[in-house]
């Protein structure tokens, strides 16, 4: 990602890796979604869409991402 570059809500993978990377020590799973909320918005390079809310089920998709980059991060080195 650029230094200009931006992202959304709908970019859920990205934000997984970068949650991952930036709260390495956060439990994905004992995050409350306002706590997951505010995560995200804290990222750099994070913007609100106008006409892409957040809402529950993004949430969960953030937080399923996030799992995800974790375990891909714990595999890696494994190897």
């Amino acid at each position: 990602m650029g230094r200009n570059d931006t992202f959304g809500w709908l970019e859920t993978d990205l934000i997984g890796e970068l949650l991952a990377e930036h709260f390495p020590s956060v439990d994905p799973l004992r995050v409350t979604f306002v706590d997951l909320k505010k995560h995200v918005q804290s990222l750099p390079g994070f913007l609100e869409e106008p006409g892409h809310p957040c809402n529950e089920r993004i949430l969960e998709q953030i937080q399923a991402e996030w799992i995800g980059a974790l375990a891909d991060a714990a595999s890696d080195e494994d190897d």
